[in-house]
C-alpha cells in the first residue's frame, strides 16, 4: 500500500488528533512501523504543534558544511541522474549532510517558493530532532531508505508534502556522509521513486570509492616515505595546467608554453576536475550565470576552437566528447593543492597555491572550484599549520585581513618571533576599521 493512500493517511491523522487532544495512547496509533518508531522518538524532541523547522544557517554557515561535505564530489552524477526527471515531476532534489541539515536544495523555482513555507531550503535543518518524522531525518536515524507522507509527517507544516530520501554511506567505512531526497506531491512516495534513489546512491558511492582511490597511492608513499629513503625516479616531461598565478591561464610542458583565453581556461579546468566527465547541459551549466540563455551551440563552438589550440601543443589533451572529458588529465596547480593537503604536505600545498584559481572568471562552476581549494587550504593551515607555514600562508592578499587566521598565527608563533608584531599590527589596523 502506497504510504499517500487515503486509508494510511486518515490513520496519520487520527494519530495527529489524539496527539492533540490526549485522547487514546500510543498503542492506538496505526501507523506503518517506520513512522510510529520515528513519532516516538520525536515526542521525545518536540511538540507536534511547535514547528522550528526555520532554524537557517546564515549563508557564511552554508558554506563552510558545503565545503567540508564530500558528497560535493558527487553532485554531478546526483543532478546527471536526479535532477531532470524530479524537475519533470515537480519534485524538489535536497542533499543533507549527517546531521540532517539541508546543503543543496534543487528544482523547479516555482516549486523551492512554495517549499520555503516550512522552511525546506539550503542550511535548514530536517533532522528528527528538529522537525520530527520527515524522510530525510528518520532515513538518517535508521540508516535505510524512508519514504514519509502527508500527515505522516510528525510535523503539520510538512502534512502537505510527502518525500523519499535514501542515506549515503562512505564505500570503505560504511560510516553516513548524508542523505539524498525527494520531496513533492505524491509522486515523491510512488514505489519507482525510492529505487531510483538507491541506483543514484549506488553510483554516487562508486564515484566516492573512486575517489578514495585515486588518493591511496600518495597516502601509501608518504608512509613508505617515513620509513625509507625513496629510490630516484627518472622524470618525464609532464603537461601542466597553471591557473592559480593571477595573472592568466597556460599549458606548460618542459619549456614549451601556449596562453589560454579565459573560456579555454575554465573549459580545461572544469574538465579535468570532473574527470568522469560531463554533458552538455552540464558544462553549460557550470559555465554560465544564467544557463537559461546560453546554448549548446556556443560551447560546442568554443570546444571546437579549443581543440585547435591545444592539439598541436599536446594531442592527448583534445577533449573527448558523449561525455566531453579529457583522455589525459594535466598536472593542474589547484589540483595539487588539494592533494598536497590529503597527503599532509602543507609546504606542497603551499608551493602549488599562487592566488585564487582563475580569479577573473564568473563562471560558477570555476566559482566553487575557487573556493574549495582556497577553503580546503585555510582550513588545513588553521587545524595544522606550523608558525613558519601561517606566515607564508599570510602573505596571500586574501588572508591578510583574516582575523581568525591572524588570531592563529599569534597563538602558534614563538613568543620572540619578529613576525609576532605584524601580526599585531595586522590586527589592530582590522579593529581600527570598524
Amino acid at each position: 500500500m502506497s504510504p499517500a493512500s487515503l486509508a494510511l493517511q486518515r490513520r496519520a491523522l487520527a494519530a495527529h488528533e489524539s496527539l492533540d487532544t490526549g485522547a487514546g495512547s500510543e498503542g492506538a496509533w496505526q501507523l506503518r512501523d517506520v513512522v510510529r518508531e520515528s513519532w516516538l522518538r520525536s515526542l521525545e524532541y518536540k511538540d507536534a504543534s511547535a514547528s522550528n523547522a526555520d532554524t537557517v544557517l546564515s549563508d557564511q554557515g552554508l558554506r563552510v558544511l558545503r565545503m567540508a561535505s564530500p558528497l560535493r564530489l558527487v553532485l554531478p552524477v546526483f543532478d546527471n541522474l536526479l535532477l531532470e526527471p524530479t524537475r519533470d515531476a515537480k519534485l524538489i532534489l535536497a542533499i543533507g549532510d549527517p546531521r540532517g541539515r539541508l546543503l543543496w536544495v534543487k528544482g523547479e523555482s516555482q516549486v523551492l517558493r512554495e517549499a520555503e513555507s516550512m522552511a525546506f531550503v539550503p542550511g535548514a535543518d530536517w533532522s528528527e530532532r528538529t522537525v520530527g518524522t520527515s524522510a530525510p531525518g528518520t532515513a538518517l536515524v535508521t540508516g535505510g531508505g524512508v519514504q514519509v507522507a502527508g500527515a505522516e509527517h510528525f510535523d503539520p507544516i510538512a502534512h502537505r508534502w510527502s518525500c523519499t530520501a535514501v542515506p549515503i554511506h562512505a564505500p570503505d567505512t560504511g560510516e553516513i556522509l548524508g542523505v539524498i531526497d525527494i520531496t513533492g506531491g505524491a509522486d515523491a512516495v510512488a514505489a519507482h521513486s525510492l529505487a531510483l534513489l538507491k541506483a543514484a546512491v549506488a553510483a554516487a558511492e562508486s564515484e566516492l570509492r573512486w575517489h578514495q582511490e585515486r588518493f591511496e597511492p600518495a597516502r601509501r608513499s608518504i608512509a613508505v616515505s617515513a620509513t625509507r629513503s625513496a629510490p630516484k625516479l627518472e622524470t618525464t616531461e609532464e603537461t601542466e595546467l597553471l591557473v592559480t598565478s593571477g595573472s592568466g591561464a597556460e599549458l606548460r610542458r618542459g619549456q614549451r608554453r601556449v596562453e589560454l583565453s579565459a573560456r579555454h581556461a575554465e573549459l580545461l579546468v572544469l574538465l579535468s576536475w570532473h574527470r568522469r566527465g560531463l554533458s552538455g547541459e552540464q558544462l553549460v551549466e557550470l559555465l554560465h550565470l544564467n544557463p537559461d540563455a546560453a546554448d549548446l551551440g556556443t560551447l560546442r563552438a568554443e570546444l571546437v576552437r579549443l581543440r585547435k589550440v591545444i592539439s598541436d601543443f599536446d594531442e592527448s589533451l583534445v577533449p573527448r566528447s558523449r561525455p566531453y572529458r579529457l583522455e589525459k588529465v594535466p598536472r593542474c596547480d589547484a589540483w595539487e593543492v588539494i592533494k598536497a593537503i590529503e597527503s599532509g604536505d602543507l609546504d606542497g600545498a603551499l608551493n602549488n597555491y599562487l592566488g585564487p584559481v582563475l580569479p577573473r572568471s564568473v563562471a560558477p562552476g570555476i566559482g566553487e572550484i575557487r573556493d574549495e581549494v582556497f577553503a580546503a587550504l585555510r582550513q588545513a593551515m588553521l587545524q595544522d599549520g606550523s608558525d613558519g607555514q601561517l606566515i607564508r600562508f599570510l602573505e596571500l592578499p586574501e588572508v591578510q585581513d583574516d582575523e581568525e587566521v591572524l588570531g592563529t598565527a599569534l597563538q602558534v608563533l614563538p613568543a620572540r618571533s619578529p613576525h609576532r608584531a605584524l601580526v599585531v599590527a595586522a590586527l589592530e589596523r582590522i579593529e581600527s576599521r570598524r
